[in-house]
């Protein structure tokens, strides 16, 4: 069962590379920017989030795919990495997959030559990780 943060996560994913949530049946699509900020998810995308997850809204689903948000919360989908360009896609628990992968409507992808879609990062907690890892392979001298 995909979780609500991996839903999450998967259209902030493909916002990262350009794709919109088309709400309303085609009346708007939606598409934040800028998706991260620091360490979190922009204010942008939060209220974007918020919009697709109010029932006011109508279905919505990820430009390129058949699959509505509201049915990916559901227990009969997963996310699993995409076997083309491992981002994330919603998969089935039983029976058929999906169509297609959202990356089949981007000629350019995947691209090893830029950046890949990432999650927030805090700088604070990876330069802690690295300065543990740091101090851990220096030895003290010896006299």
């Amino acid at each position: 069962m995909a979780t609500e943060q991996e839903v999450k996560q998967y259209l902030a994913y493909w916002f990262q590379l350009g794709k919109k949530v088309v709400t309303g049946n085609g009346a708007a699509n939606l598409l934040p920017q800028p998706v991260l900020k620091g360490d979190r998810y922009s204010a942008e995308f939060e209220e974007c989030w918020q919009q697709i997850l109010s029932q006011s809204t109508g279905d919505c689903y990820l430009e390129g795919t058949h699959e509505t948000i509201a049915e990916l919360l559901t227990s009969a989908w997963e996310m699993q990495p995409c076997s083309r360009c491992e981002m994330p896609i919603p998969l089935r628990s039983l029976g058929m997959p999906a169509l297609s992968c959202p990356c089949n409507t981007l000629p350019s992808w995947p691209n090893t030559e830029l950046p890949a879609p990432r999650n927030p990062v805090s700088n604070q907690e990876q330069l802690i990780l690295i300065r543990d890892r740091l101090s851990g392979n220096i030895s003290s001298p010896s006299n």
